[in-house]
């Protein structure tokens, strides 16, 4: 499987212009074949997105390295992320920062992921069974925040959590088939910033 990666970070990151090595780094460490069921590790590292159960997906790899670096994180981060998954993204983001709290409305999903990522020893990853919209006002503010669910609107709550200084990204569309990622930024005085990226198709962010 390690060959199999190598060529997935060559042809599907590294080819299409993602340049930093630490993230070139962490897509290359990370086992993707071991956050998919059994059946589904043959196709771990193709160009694309997997099922894994409850209608949720792991993001194709491509998207989860554009992200990341979008988000420019550092060592001395606190990064939240809004809809953990199977802990894929997760696992990518503690070998970048310094504490990860990944929200999970998913119980089953929630509970899977951070047995996993425990036992693979990512242990710097907290991961909360609950709604992402409302954010995790607990341990804000947060130095960078992702989301990996499609919103209407950027939830108010998330902006707010956001630090001064920090980026978020979000997926924002209507409808799954018009989303678009839109870079959140806040200067050292707390101004918003809102940028728009590629377009995407994400799963929806649920506000409730």
């Amino acid at each position: 499987m390690e060959n199999f990666r190598h060529q997935m970070v060559l042809q599907q990151i590294q080819n299409r212009g993602i340049k930093d090595k630490n993230i070139i780094y962490a897509m290359r460490t990370v086992p993707r074949h071991l956050f998919v069921n059994d059946d589904l590790q043959s196709e771990a590292y193709n160009d694309g997105p997997l099922p894994i159960g409850f209608d949720q997906t792991i993001s194709q790899p491509y998207i989860v390295a554009f992200m990341t670096e979008v988000l420019k994180v550092e060592q001395r981060h606190s990064v939240l992320e809004i809809g953990t998954g199977c802990g894929y993204q997760s696992a990518v983001l503690s070998l970048l920062a310094k504490h990860v709290i990944s929200l999970e409305r998913i119980k089953e999903l929630a509970e899977s992921a951070q047995y996993r990522l425990k036992k693979l020893g990512y242990t710097n990853v907290d991961v909360i069974n609950a709604n992402g919209w409302n954010g995790y006002k607990q341990n804000a503010p947060y130095d960078r925040i992702i989301v990996t669910a499609g919103a209407k609107t950027i939830p108010k709550p998330l902006i707010n959590q956001l630090a001064n200084g920090g980026i978020m990204v979000i997926p924002v569309g209507k409808i799954m088939f018009s989303q678009t990622l839109r870079i959140i930024s806040k200067d050292s005085n707390g101004n918003v910033n809102k940028e728009i990226s590629l377009p995407v198709r994400f799963v929806q962010l649920v506000n409730k």
